[in-house]
Formats: structure tokens, C-alpha cells, sequence
């Protein structure tokens, strides 16, 4: 009979942290899955940040962490227009996190801020 181990502290702290590595990493496979070497289409961008909105919130539930998460995702064309985006936080420094992840190809750019919310246990 194996024995269970008992979670530690540590290890119920770590699971309350935002890692952003980890939330990075599954947003630039998703980006890369869902535009890939496509060119920038105006009447499809609404259907792409529908799919990396879905895959990604899936693939974010999946590392069964306590957080409530948000996304804003941007597509533009490649074209030489700015642009500009501001946030400000009021939140729990210690478990509460944000990564924004920019992708591009030679027809557009894709920007998804994930920012992960701490459920109170």
C-alpha cells in the first residue's frame, strides 16, 4: 500500500501563486495554434480571439489552480499604426498576477493580457 503524503505548506503557498512562466508559455502555444502562418483578416478576428479566448481559459482550468482568470486580446494588422494600452492594479501582491504575451507574424500582431485572481479559500 503506498501512503499518501500530506501536502506541505509550501506546497499550498506555491499553488497560490500566479506562475507566470507557465501562463505564458500555454498562451504562446495557443496564439501559435490558432493563427499560426495565417494572413490578417478582418471579418475572421473575431472568430480567433473567440478560439484563444476558449483554448486558453481551458488550458488555464486544466493547472487546477484557485484563480479566477481574465483575458483582453488584441489582432491588428501589421500596418505601422500605434498602439498604445495602460492598466492599473489594486489587488494581493503575493498571490495575484498579470503576463501579457505578444506575438507576431508578418501580418499582424496578437496581444493577450491574462491577469489570474486569487480565490480566497
Amino acid at each position: 500500500m503506498s501512503q499518501q503524503q500530506q501536502p506541505t505548506q509550501e506546497d499550498e503557498e506555491e499553488e497560490l501563486v500566479f506562475n507566470i512562466e507557465d501562463v505564458q508559455k500555454i498562451v504562446r502555444d495557443t496564439i501559435e495554434l490558432c493563427l499560426g502562418g495565417n494572413t490578417y483578416s478582418h471579418s475572421r478576428t473575431p472568430q480567433w480571439i473567440s478560439l484563444i479566448t476558449d483554448k486558453t481559459l481551458t488550458r488555464l482550468n486544466k493547472l487546477n489552480k484557485p484563480f479566477k482568470y481574465i483575458l483582453r486580446i488584441t489582432i491588428t494588422q501589421k500596418n505601422g499604426s500605434a498602439l498604445h494600452t495602460a492598466a492599473a492594479y489594486f489587488w494581493d501582491t503575493l498571490t495575484d498576477g498579470t503576463c501579457t504575451v505578444r506575438w507576431e507574424n508578418k501580418f499582424m500582431y496578437c496581444i493577450v493580457s491574462v491577469w489570474g485572481l486569487a480565490l480566497q479559500i
